[in-house]
């Protein structure tokens, strides 16, 4: 059986925690931030868990991850 490729873009936005769940930066925080509220932009600093229904999608992307 040979290797399977990981996909090298998704593995630049994934991460694994110690528990096995996946960790995944928040959107809307690269451009357009005069408008957005200080409190918004922090919490969009912060790292979040994928939803469960993605969960599929990403572990067919990164194999071994």
């Amino acid at each position: 059986m040979p290797k399977i490729k990981t996909n090298r873009a998704a593995a630049k936005r994934f991460a694994r925690t110690k528990s096995g769940k996946w960790k995944r930066q928040k959107a809307m925080h690269s451009h357009l931030l005069t408008k957005k509220s200080a409190k918004r932009k922090r919490h969009l600093r912060k790292q979040t868990l994928i939803a469960k229904a993605d969960e599929k999608a990403v572990r067919r992307l990164l194999p071994y991850g």
